[in-house]
């Protein structure tokens, strides 16, 4: 998992609506994790989620990176990348990051709403 510029093959921006700051709901996770699903499943490369301007909640960062660290396994971090978050972003993300790869670690089960 990056949190620095690097080549992508593809971008994702975190919020298309440029009125939305804050994600905060397992829901709004969902066309998120499903568009970079697609992108990870099209190409090897590496894909950049884009956080410009964004506030994120823990319950939103686990239903969109904790449900692939699940599903996936940590490894699909090597090709994950987040740009221009914020230092509370990044926090977030690294607590859930953490979090989930010890719950895939020991077995852990995907949550059922995912």
């Amino acid at each position: 998992m990056t949190m620095a510029v690097m080549n992508c093959g593809s971008t994702v921006l975190a919020s298309t609506d440029p009125s939305i700051f804050i994600l905060g709901t397992r829901e709004e996770a969902l066309p998120l994790r499903q568009q970079v699903e697609r992108a990870l499943d099209q190409s090897k490369l590496t894909v950049c989620v884009d956080f410009c301007g964004i506030t994120v909640t823990q319950s939103f960062i686990d239903e969109f990176v904790g449900v692939l660290i699940l599903r996936r396994g940590p490894s699909l971090l090597e090709r994950l990348a987040f740009r221009q978050c914020s230092e509370e972003v990044q926090a977030v993300i690294r607590f859930v990051v953490s979090s989930r790869i010890q719950d895939f670690n020991q077995g852990g089960i995907e949550p059922v709403h995912a």
